[in-house]
């Protein structure tokens, strides 16, 4: 192993600013708000699902059609009904009311199949678009770039809501607008042949109502319901992070700090919908004053006719029905707004998401930033590396270079915030921020074992397994395993290998600790990276796990502040801030008597610092 003893010494860098959050503000009804729907939507429908999607939309445009043309003969009729009522003609009445329950015998169902397709159509795109997204999320580790660097707000429930609302309400807004193509056409052609005064006054009035929906209330609504929903999602996480944190907020009574967080983000819901309503309140006067107007519009327009005995009740009794089925299609705009405003808002966060976890729809990132790069080898090696923070100058580490042999062992010290996680994380391929290269075998050869490991929800033979499902390896093999990382007695003190329970809760940290070796040992890495990962432990337990994981020979990289892990291990790395560092063999003298100054251990903890690795590996 090399073993340079050069310290790198290098200044400080001040600190970028945070990564704030995308600070988008969403689009208004615009071109630009098309543009947008269109990059989210366009792999659906001309990607490898889009003859499902064409199929289905062309049978929900079927059923529009019939249903339309059922609806054109249903008005017809009840206009007949009424002609035959006011001429007191009772054959004309009951032909009529008998060709109204045969086309009801047709519509009823159709609608009711029109609804059911329409919200399986729309559930099949949000399976499709949701699982692109995840894709996107989980590859490369996304998740933890966008998490680290705040780029995005709440990715959580755009993927879980804004996708569901952004696929149910495209499905409806995209029929309602084709409904009122054909709703236009077929009810335009019954209206002029009535009146074609009132085809004109019903083009001026329901251009005049699109018009002031836009851009009078328009833009405002938008804006406010996109930040609706993240004020919500805000209050939401806030409302999950004391979940999550319940036991270490309860230990330091900080209930009052917690209650008046989450009050503050509450507050901001609170006054943004308050905003929101009295804007609404508006556009519902608008709307209803809109759309009442049309009970009374046709029958004025119409009424000279009717009273003269040129028209009969019954034809302008259709004519209103035609008047009012023309006016729904051409001010569907207006009717639905308030539902519009908030579709645009969030295809707005979608589109923000995309751009971040979608490669084709962004740029995927700072292309001109100097990266760290990472290249396949049998063994870990770096090579001039240095390291920064995410989003910032600050040097961590500065021009390291090591090579670690198989079977070798490195411990990692220095002071709180010198960068040891963060080389860590560098090696993990988390953190890609600064200049150098990592050789390193694949991933799927490292193992990383945090402080705090992590325990999913499930059996106990999965906590084994975690990551993977499945494993060639018997029952009585995992048991035997769970005996060697110390827990005997676990798998029949909760039910055995197919219980399930809420083991972060059940275990202690020290049996988490435990249980999280026995993944390594389930797995059997070449690399085993170990992040205060015996910090529960008692010095005989931390003695025997590290001794197993020696005795497989994987190479160990290790953090740790306890003087006795350094007798498990061959090298010594000694972060010293500022980007400067040390390497030593772990017997070094100069070593244990650095650690001793350093960390204030007495004589005993000292002897344990300099003692040999292959005194102890044997």
């Amino acid at each position: 192993m090399k073993t340079p003893t050069i310290a790198a010494q290098g200044p400080a860098a001040q600190d970028a600013p945070a990564g704030a959050d995308d600070g988008r503000r969403a689009a208004p009804l615009s071109l630009a708000a098309w543009k947008e729907f269109v990059s989210v939507a366009k792999p659906y429908w001309l990607g490898e699902k889009r003859r499902q999607a064409w199929t289905l939309l062309a049978l929900l445009i079927v059923l529009m059609l019939v249903e339309t043309k059922l609806a054109v003969m249903l008005n017809e009729q009840a206009g007949e009904m009424t002609s035959a009522l006011a001429g007191r003609e009772d054959g004309r009445f009951w032909t009529a009311v008998r060709a109204c329950l045969m086309t009801l015998a047709f519509a009823v169902p159709v609608y009711a199949f029109y609804y059911y397709m329409r919200d399986r159509f729309a559930n099949q795109w949000r399976r499709w678009l949701t699982g692109r997204f995840l894709d996107g999320y989980l590859k490369g580790r996304t998740y933890y770039r966008l998490g680290a660097e705040g780029d995005i707000d709440n990715p959580d429930q755009r993927i879980s809501e804004d996708i569901n609302s952004f696929t149910g309400r495209s499905i409806h807004f995209l029929l309602i607008f084709l409904g009122s193509i054909m709703q236009l056409v077929a009810f335009s052609t019954v209206l002029w042949s009535i009146s074609h005064l009132l085809v004109g006054v019903l083009a001026v009035y329901a251009l005049t109502g699109t018009v002031v929906a836009l851009y009078v209330f328009g833009t405002p609504l938008i804006h406010l319901n996109f930040w609706q929903l993240r004020r919500e999602a805000d209050f939401r996480f806030s409302l999950m992070r004391l979940r999550e944190n319940a036991e270490s907020i309860a230990f330091y009574r900080g209930e009052a700090q917690e209650r008046a967080h989450i009050d503050g983000k509450f507050q901001q819901v609170i006054d943004n919908f308050a905003r929101l309503i009295r804007k609404q309140c508006s556009l519902n006067l608008f709307q209803r004053t809109f759309s009442q107007l049309t009970l009374v519009l046709p029958f004025m327009i119409l009424a000279n006719g009717v009273l003269s005995g040129e028209l009969e009740v019954g034809r302008a009794v259709q004519a209103a029905g035609a008047f009012t089925a023309v006016l729904a299609a051409v001010g569907v705009i207006v009717d639905n707004f308030e539902s519009l405003s908030r579709f645009v808002a969030g295809i707005g966060r979608l589109q923000a998401l995309s751009r971040l976890v979608l490669p084709e729809a962004g740029s995927g990132g700072a292309s001109g930033q100097a990266r760290i790069q990472t290249r396949q080898g049998q063994q870990l090696v770096l090579e001039s590396l240095t390291l920064h923070p995410p989003q910032s100058e600050r040097v961590l580490i500065k021009e390291l270079s090591l090579a670690l042999q198989p079977g070798d062992a490195l411990l990692i010290t220095g002071e709180s915030g010198c960068g040891k996680s963060s080389l860590l994380r560098a090696i993990a391929g988390l953190w890609h921020e600064g200049s150098g290269v990592i050789h390193r075998p694949a991933l799927d050869q490292f193992f990383f074992l945090p402080q705090q490991p992590y325990l999913q929800s499930g059996t106990l033979r999965s906590q084994l397994l975690y990551p993977s499902a499945h494993a060639d390896l018997s029952d009585a093999q995992l048991l035997d395993i769970l005996r060697e990382v110390q827990l005997p007695r676990l798998a029949e003190r909760v039910g055995g290998l197919d219980a399930v329970h809420d083991w972060e809760k059940l275990l202690s940290v020290g049996e988490q600790q435990r249980l999280a070796f026995a993944r390594v040992l389930v797995h059997r890495p070449t690399i085993v990276i170990l992040d205060e990962a015996t910090s529960a432990l008692d010095a005989a337990n931390e003695a025997s796990l590290y001794a197993r994981l020696r005795r497989d020979g994987a190479t160990l990289i290790s953090i740790a502040h306890r003087a006795a892990v350094m007798r498990h291990h061959t090298h010594v790395l000694c972060l010293k801030g500022e980007g400067a560092w040390e390497l030593h063999e772990a017997d070094s003298c100069a070593m244990g008597a650095a650690f001793t100054r350093e960390r204030g251990v007495d004589a005993g903890e000292a002897k344990a610092w300099r003692m040999p690795a292959a005194a102890e590996t044997g």
